[in-house]
């Protein structure tokens, strides 16, 4: 099976980490993985904050990035939803508009390929230690990948899955958000922090690159001593 990897910014930028574990794993799996070098930024941040004429033209790039591929996959759920937008933007549009929904139909977040896709279940990692796990937004709310990743977590060998008190709480990230919010953004991730120590846990997991760098940036500021990982490096974890 052909993947094409859409590798997102933060992974690009701050966690090449993950995109080596994610790589990694699709091969392990039988996955022959490719990398268009042609694609850039989904577009994500400039429509959420109202510029979707500039977010357009990262759109239209990276559809005509990934037109040939057989199927899209990427580490964050959040890029996976952006994805499935574009059909929304250019909606009316006769050039781009069917182009776009057929990036959507073939385009997957990691877990949701894995378990849907590949029909893997299990895929042979072992970490041992307690983890809890944080459901991000976009990922659960608007793409609708709820199970797949307690699916693959619960098959970790020597893994346990303590359940994330408030865990339907966003965790103040949001991109801009962020930035332009901040004291509301620091409140908000405050309480994700006390939710994560109430736990216990040694390791927080996600499997989107921004939440696990807003949460674990946080943490360690307050010296909190949970690992965070995003959920790809745990699934190649032997």
């Amino acid at each position: 099976m052909k993947v094409s990897l859409f590798i997102t910014c933060l992974v690009d930028t701050f966690q090449s980490n993950v995109g080596k574990a994610t790589v990694e794993l699709l091969e392990r799996l039988g996955c022959e993985v490719s990398f268009p070098t042609s694609q850039v930024c989904c577009g994500q941040p400039a429509y959420n904050s109202g510029y979707v004429a500039e977010a357009k033209k990262a759109a239209k790039n990276m559809i005509q990035t990934f037109e040939d591929a057989e199927y899209v996959v990427t580490p964050s759920g959040s890029c996976a939803t952006m994805f499935h937008e574009y059909s929304h933007i250019f909606a009316g549009d006769v050039e781009w508009e069917e182009r776009a929904k057929r990036l959507a139909e073939k385009t997957y977040e990691l877990t949701q390929f894995i378990v849907d896709v590949l029909k893997v279940t299990d895929v042979g990692a072992r970490l041992k230690g307690k983890a809890t796990y944080h459901t991000s937004c976009h990922m659960t709310r608007l793409l609708g990948v709820k199970e797949a990743p307690f699916t693959l977590l619960s098959h970790v060998k020597e893994l346990e899955v303590e359940q994330l008190p408030n865990s339907q709480n966003c965790c103040g990230f949001g991109g801009t958000f962020s930035v332009k919010m901040m004291p509301i953004s620091e409140q908000m991730v405050d309480e994700k922090v006390a939710s994560v120590v109430k736990t216990g846990a040694d390791y927080l997991i996600s499997a989107d690159c921004g939440c696990l760098m807003n949460i674990g940036g946080r943490m360690e500021r307050l010296g909190e001593s949970a690992k965070v990982l995003h959920i790809a490096e745990v699934l190649n974890s032997r």
